[in-house]
């Protein structure tokens, strides 16, 4: 059980700053990656629509005998998570990227006023704010939609006055004024969290969850004795489309260059 695969999935490339933070933090981990390319961007479709992508991803990565799953992608995390932790019950463990995240928050003592950054998906959901006002009624968290930064750095405008600007537009809407920290609610966005924290003069803690994610799934692998033995795991990615622009990107979420295979769950 212990050198089982740890299975992550996303709708396509963001998932990939996931993986690559739980390759650095857990090098002896072989990883199972599946990016459900087919059907990107999970962002603007339906929560029963995400909640059956997932559901179909989840059953083809327990046939892998992955020990433990890790949702690497927020939109499905805020609309699917109740029907992977279903699908994987007594099987495999369910880790996603966003209760980690609020417990993050929620251990936090200076923090009065949390902003929120995502897909209009996850942003709509209200799952970051409902979870965060629960656990602390008296923090003021404030979210808001930024639905042109994943094509942003997908089409690689990172680094450069265009991006600059779309950054700024976004963060200097009233709705996250007079922040103390900024989740980063997309898993896409860690590509560009320097220029964010820039925008900020570094005086705002703007929240990576891929680094949080990989700590919270070394615990919960060490609780449960599942920590492989290994000290070089091996890393394997799946698509569901195979595209030489998938191809191409993919280096910029993980570092390295990547052997794409197709697999198709939806025939």
């Amino acid at each position: 059980m212990q050198e089982n695969p740890i299975g992550i999935f996303d709708s396509g490339v963001g998932g990939l700053t996931v993986a690559n933070a739980i390759h650095q933090l857990l090098p002896g981990e072989n990883l199972l990656y599946f990016g459900d390319t087919v059907h990107l961007p999970y962002g603007d479709k339906s929560r029963e629509t995400i909640a059956g992508y997932s559901a179909r991803i989840t059953e083809y990565l327990l046939e892998q005998s992955c020990k433990a799953i890790v949702i690497a992608c927020n939109t499905a995390s805020a609309n699917a998570y109740d029907e992977v932790v279903r699908t994987a019950a007594g099987k495999a463990h369910v880790i996603d990227v966003i209760n980690p995240v609020v417990e993050f928050i929620l251990q936090q003592t200076s923090y009065k006023h949390i902003g929120v950054i995502g897909t209009k998906g996850t942003i709509n959901s209200g799952t970051y704010v409902s979870k965060i006002i629960a656990g602390n009624p008296h923090l003021n968290v404030s979210s808001l939609a930024t639905p042109m930064l994943v094509p942003m750095i997908e089409e690689g405008f990172i680094f450069d006055d265009i991006s600059n600007a779309i950054i700024r537009t976004y963060l200097s809407k009233p709705e996250i004024s007079s922040i103390e920290a900024l989740i980063l609610g997309c898993t896409h966005y860690p590509i560009i969290r320097n220029q964010i924290s820039k925008y900020y003069n570094f005086a705002v803690d703007v929240i990576d969850s891929s680094r949080i994610v990989a700590s919270h799934l070394r615990e919960i692998l060490t609780e449960k004795n599942l920590l492989s033995p290994s000290s070089s795991g091996t890393c394997k990615f799946l698509v569901s489309d195979y595209t030489d622009y998938f191809q191409a990107i993919s280096k910029l979420f993980f570092d390295e260059s990547l052997k794409l295979e197709k697999v198709s769950l939806w025939n």
